[in-house]
């Protein structure tokens, strides 16, 4: 027993240190990383851009008279969708008029659009692939 425990004082022992238990006793072989899938990559993925551009009625252009500001969601989804909307403004209060063609700019802005006015309360909205040429009575008369 006194050599046990003079054995443990100065740090000689045949017991298994913290270090010496936790350790493994040979090094971990590497396990050989499993093989990656072969990913087939799908070729009818579409860019949103590209479908944006196509019309879905070529030549058709939408008429709206909005009477309150959620009427603004049609329009948008029109344009969004690829076709020119003219939007007569008679029928709803200025300020409403108002905030409804800043959202239309932002419609066609996002999508590299066109607003132009063409009457007193008339604007027409067209997404990128219609071109819009000539002048209105409006712009005649600002030059």
């Amino acid at each position: 027993m006194a050599g046990k425990f003079f054995s443990n004082f100065f740090g000689i022992s045949d017991e298994p240190t913290a270090r010496e238990y936790y350790a493994p006793e040979k090094p971990a072989t590497p396990v050989p990383a499993a093989p990656q899938p072969v990913v087939k990559q799908n070729n009818k993925v579409v860019a949103m851009q590209k479908s944006r551009q196509t019309r879905v009625n070529p030549g058709k252009i939408a008429l709206f008279e909005p009477r309150i500001y959620s009427d603004v969601r049609g329009i948008a989804k029109q344009i969004l969708a690829g076709e020119a909307v003219i939007v007569n403004f008679t029928q709803q209060d200025p300020k409403t008029a108002v905030k409804t063609i800043d959202f239309l700019n932002g419609v066609v802005f996002a999508i590299d659009g066109q607003i132009k006015r063409i009457g007193e309360q008339i604007f027409l909205c067209t997404p990128k692939n219609y071109e819009v040429s000539g002048q209105s009575v409006a712009d005649l008369h600002r030059d």
